[in-house]
């Protein structure tokens, strides 16, 4: 096997991540790429703390991340990269890391529109999503493995009431 998702979700890691996509897709190991929780030993812990032992949690800033890819996709078993944000798996992108992003969570804050019951994105965002497809990436939103994936040019013309 080798990574099985790209995700960005906004909460990292939770039962969605571990139990939704980690049991379906027999996930070994999450590699979690975000600047702040790789310089942090408490927030790593606490993370450590919703998965089970035999699922393996790794964490790196972005460079150091874009750098270990290949070894990661390389590896026997089944793995999950995940950042919190766009902005983040963009860098993965362009760093020619990840051509595959599946748009797991991003949550309602001010400025944000909805445009599925798991998504809401601000304009910005929504660019940084063309931008991804533009530099070659397959972008969808799905929230967990059995429900259909939404292309991109679907979810941002999709707007719910919130």
């Amino acid at each position: 096997m080798t990574i099985v998702l790209n995700r960005i979700d906004d909460r990292l890691i939770h039962g969605q991540v571990v139990v939704g996509w980690g049991q379906p897709l027999d996930v070994k190991f999450i590699v979690l790429v975000d600047d702040a929780v790789a310089e942090s030993d408490w927030e790593q812990e606490l993370y450590r703390m919703g998965v089970p032992p035999e699922m393996e949690v790794r964490f790196h800033s972005v460079a150091d991340a874009a750098r270990l890819l290949d070894g990661y996709r390389t590896d026997g078993r089944a793995g999950i990269v995940l950042t919190g944000d766009i902005a983040t798996m963009a860098r993965l992108v362009e760093a020619g890391g990840v051509r595959d992003v599946n748009v797991g969570g991003i949550h309602h804050r001010a400025g944000r529109t909805q445009h599925l019951r798991y998504v809401f994105l601000t304009p910005e965002e929504q660019d940084a999503l063309r931008v991804l497809a533009a530099d070659g990436a397959v972008v969808t939103a799905q929230d967990v493995p059995a429900a259909r994936a939404v292309p991109l040019d679907e979810l941002l013309a999709t707007r719910e009431d919130a």
